[in-house]
């Protein structure tokens, strides 16, 4: 039987508009809403990332933020 989808926990988020505009168009494409794209992508979390490509974005994404803060 599959898991019950029921959106309990909600949270402020802050994102570029890069991110938003790809969340929202991941879930238009996938046709369901960004909440359940979030949801998705969170709890299928290790299957739908490669570990070692990750940590490299990760790296550059941590290396960047000072300049992206400026």
């Amino acid at each position: 039987m599959p898991k019950r989808l029921k959106l309990t926990r909600r949270f402020p988020v802050a994102m570029t508009n890069d991110a938003y505009r790809r969340l929202n168009r991941f879930a238009q494409e996938a046709e369901i809403t960004p909440d359940e794209a979030l949801t998705f992508v969170f709890e299928h979390f290790n299957s739908v990332t490669d570990h070692e490509n990750l940590n490299h974005r990760l790296r550059l994404f941590k290396a960047e933020l000072p300049e992206r803060k400026a």
